[in-house]
């Protein structure tokens, strides 16, 4: 029998991370528990931040996950605007460079990702934004206040959302990616190509398979961004918003497997039985498809994972291992965009519902097997799609195709048996 960790440390402050605190809490684990954080403040919510924040319909402090008072309540010492400079697994302990030094029984790692930059890329531009943290949100809401004509690198989820924001707030906008569809990675050629659609529709305006050369100031300000091919788009705001990269590197320094992320097996464990590692850093195995190993950026994830490890360290958790169907979700501009499960480039696509009348949902199947569905303002099909995914049942191609078939049906047969 595992002996109960009498502390636990948690390094990153994210969801991911506060979930996890909480979750030992409820889970009825009394030890202690400290919460490092890099940046100042409270702990918050990242997916507003180019949504309803950037908006200006969220205050600052409806953003944060929690309270202060709440953290009191839970007996969690959160350590805002603290940074972790080495893991030390032999005497198990986290030393800051503040010179403090944390022990714990049980390491639980939730460091996050960063964005990436383009290279040689001067951030310090007037007009130049990444967004990834509230300061940033900030910025990026200030200056979009002023600005008229807006250029986005990269079309992906975090990209598109703010395109929306920026054109709903009357600027002229235009999109740069540097592949053929937006949304490549996650999405089905039918899906890319109605939400290319509906943007374009809304007035954005889009280069696809562009490759930005250069972005262009003027006394330190920003003028345009140069592509490739030679064009010219004028500008007097740039989002670069072109992914993450995993944030491994304490990992890496102390000997932890690591590739795309930290490597976990199935009950999210490193390499060191004695650290955990949770949300957008961890590398763990898909229980949906055996061999493959995901790394996933979503709110679900972290806050699923969270709540497994932590049953796990208490000894409550019900699966020997995470199970849990990856979620994704994306509003831009009066369009709802869900996912459930993870599908492959290749993976074969049924269409259900009118892509042009503004409503429907993308079966994704491999040897007759689903495995994922994307839907566009079509909430009943994902809700029933987790379900089946969940309990791997699977539609047919044809009853995917026959828009009378009820996706529902199949659950409640399955219930009867």
């Amino acid at each position: 029998m595992t002996t109960m960790p009498r502390s636990v440390v948690i390094v990153g402050a994210g969801q991911a991370g506060v979930q996890a605190a909480s979750a030992l809490r409820s889970e009825g684990y009394a030890g202690a528990i400290q919460l490092i954080g890099n940046e100042p403040g409270l702990p918050y919510q990242r997916p507003p931040l180019s949504k309803s924040y950037l908006g200006g319909d969220l205050a600052d402090e409806e953003l944060h996950l929690e309270t202060a008072a709440w953290f009191d309540d839970q007996r969690i010492e959160h350590l805002p605007d603290a940074h972790v400079d080495a893991i030390e697994r032999h005497s198990k302990r986290v030393r800051l460079s503040s010179g403090k030094a944390l022990e714990y029984d049980h390491l639980i790692l939730a460091t996050g990702a960063r964005n990436r930059s383009l290279p040689a890329m001067d951030m310090s531009v007037q007009g130049v934004f990444s967004l990834r943290t509230v300061a940033e949100a900030a910025a990026l809401t200030s200056s979009l206040h002023d600005a008229r004509r807006v250029v986005v690198i990269g079309a992906g989820f975090l990209g598109l959302e703010v395109a929306s924001v920026a054109k709903a707030q009357g600027c002229d906008v235009h999109v740069v990616e540097s592949v053929e569809r937006v949304m490549q990675r996650a999405l089905s050629e039918e899906m890319s190509e109605a939400c290319l659609r509906h943007h374009r529709a809304a007035g954005v305006s889009f280069s696809l398979s562009a490759r930005v050369d250069a972005i262009c100031s003027q006394e330190g300000r920003v003028t345009a961004v140069k592509l490739a091919d030679g064009g010219l788009l004028e500008a007097d705001l740039v989002l670069i918003a072109i992914g993450v990269v995993p944030n491994s590197e304490l990992g890496l320094a102390c000997g932890l497997e690591v590739f795309n992320g930290l490597m976990v097996d199935g009950q999210l464990r490193t390499s060191d039985p004695a650290i955990s590692a949770i949300g957008d850093c961890a590398a763990f195995p898909y229980a949906f498809d055996e061999g493959d190993r995901l790394r996933l950026e979503s709110v679900q994830n972290a806050v699923d994972q969270a709540c497994y490890v932590a049953r796990r360290i208490v000894g409550t958790a019900d699966t020997p291992r995470y199970d849990q169907v990856p979620v994704f979700w994306s509003d831009q501009g009066g369009m709802r965009l869900q996912i459930a499960g993870v599908a492959r480039r290749l993976d074969a696509s049924v269409l259900r519902g009118d892509p042009c009348a503004g409503a429907f949902s993308v079966l994704r199947f491999r040897q007759g097997r689903l495995t994922g569905v994307e839907s566009f303002n079509r909430p009943a099909d994902h809700m029933a799609a987790r379900r089946l995914l969940q309990q791997r049942i699977s539609p047919s191609l044809a009853q995917a195709a026959d828009p009378a078939f009820d996706l529902k049906s199949l659950l409640n047969a399955a219930a009867t048996v």
